[in-house]
């Protein structure tokens, strides 16, 4: 697992970081997004869904994501 720390980053920021973080990972493997963006919550599930990845949990500023393709 990686982290990214993207607290005290507004949207896109943490989205950016995620995109280019997922493609350095295994599949199956989870990056961990950092983010207390009020927006990071609905953007990074919202991303997942359109890029078909998995968000395993969202919990207040902490976000995992498995890389599933």
């Amino acid at each position: 697992m990686i982290e990214l720390d993207c607290l005290g980053r507004r949207c896109p920021l943490p989205i950016i970081e995620l995109a280019k973080a997922v493609r350095t990972v295994e599949v199956g493997d989870v990056v961990r997004v950092l983010a207390d963006d009020p927006a990071a919550a609905n953007d990074i599930a919202a991303w997942c869904r359109m890029k078909g990845q998995e968000l395993v949990s969202a919990a207040d500023t902490a976000f995992e994501v498995r890389r599933i393709s």
